[in-house]
């Protein structure tokens, strides 16, 4: 019993490791690259309609573009007047003093109204993303943020099984049953519901 017991476990392990790793690179590549997609959306011809507010995207890091943001340009075909894309950073430390609780970086430009921030927090810090961007009014931003009315948009994956043949198909079901138990992102990181807006995409493993 021990010894199946085990079995089941380090197949179980195995199999979310494996699938992650199919998540990660499948979403990676509809992500695309932030800096490329910052560009892209300076090319527009015509340009995108910029609508009132600020827009607040969490991401993953900098190196890709929120699939919200990119979903929300190609179906909507409008961009915020400021859109702060946000990705949080959980240091090796118990608290992480306000002062260096930010690193803001404009993506190459000071006049299209994007900001990329990244927000680092110590382990004991509670991740308060309104908070963060409180510290960020009295930054350097090119755009006045009214962190009180700001919107923000959670980027979600809805997972199905594919026909590629990444892995097993009984290994698919037993990632797709594995992953199904997410943390409420919204509450986490203390985002006002009534503001708060989710957009998914479809990833098959």
């Amino acid at each position: 019993m021990t010894m199946l017991i085990g079995v089941t476990a380090f197949t179980v392990m195995t199999t979310w490791q494996r699938g992650r790793g199919i998540v990660t690179q499948q979403r990676a590549q509809d992500e695309g690259s932030l800096r490329e997609f910052v560009e892209h959306l300076r090319e527009c011809d015509p340009p995108l309609v910029r609508v009132p507010g600020t827009a607040v995207f969490l991401n993953r890091g900098k190196e890709t573009a929120p699939l919200a943001l990119r979903a929300n340009v190609d179906r909507n075909h409008v961009l915020h007047e400021h859109v702060v894309i946000v990705s949080v950073e959980t240091k090796p430390v118990p608290r992480v003093p306000p002062a260096q609780r930010l690193v803001v970086d404009r993506l190459g430009y000071s006049d299209d109204g994007i900001t990329y921030v990244s927000a680092h927090f110590g382990y004991m810090d509670t991740q308060n993303v309104p908070g963060v961007l409180r510290l960020l009014e009295a930054a350097e931003v090119e755009r006045p943020i009214d962190v009180g009315n700001a919107s923000y948009f959670l980027s979600t994956i809805d997972l199905r099984t594919g026909d590629a043949p990444t892995m097993a198909r009984w290994r698919k079901h037993i990632f797709l049953a594995t992953s199904g138990i997410t943390a409420d992102a919204a509450e986490y990181f203390s985002l006002p519901r009534d503001r708060t807006v989710i957009m998914g995409s479809v990833i098959e493993v």
